[in-house]
């Protein structure tokens, strides 16, 4: 694997997997993650709540972000950029303009929920380069004769 696609890969994980871990510690913010996080013995972490929720979160939404928006010179796969565009663009939206409304939560839930299914995703069927920087080949197909 090369490096201009490992880094791409591995901050998209890193992203996904450090937003699941922040929101763990913040029974406060998000009850429902916070008491799985307490039962795998992670309870301490929320002393350090407004850590995770006002600078480690966003932090790796955004970096989870930008590696999938990265990702898209790598391999030119829309469908694949767009979905782990819109997981980190939900969490993100979430914390920010939409944290005063009641269903801010569950959105943050569905967004954290996305980034994980594309990291998984991104991990058993690893995205190949589709199109060359100038253009896409596509095949020709043969047309059954009838």
């Amino acid at each position: 694997m090369k490096f201009p696609t490992l880094l791409p890969r591995l901050a998209d994980k890193t992203g996904a997997f450090g937003a699941l871990i922040s929101t763990l510690g913040c029974a406060m913010c998000f009850p429902a993650l916070a008491s799985i996080g307490a039962a795998l013995g992670l309870g301490f972490l929320a002393q350090w709540e407004d850590l995770f929720v006002n600078t480690l979160l966003p932090l790796f939404a955004a970096l989870a972000w930008l590696a999938n928006a990265l990702g898209w010179f790598s391999h030119r796969q829309w469908r694949r950029s767009l979905a782990g565009i819109i997981g980190p663009s939900i969490v993100l939206l979430s914390l920010y303009p939409w944290f005063e409304y009641g269903w801010s939560t569950q959105t943050l839930y569905a967004g954290l929920a996305l980034m994980l299914v594309v990291a998984v995703w991104d991990m058993v069927s690893p995205a190949h380069r589709r199109c060359g920087p100038a253009s896409c080949h596509v095949p020709t197909q043969e047309k059954a004769h009838v």
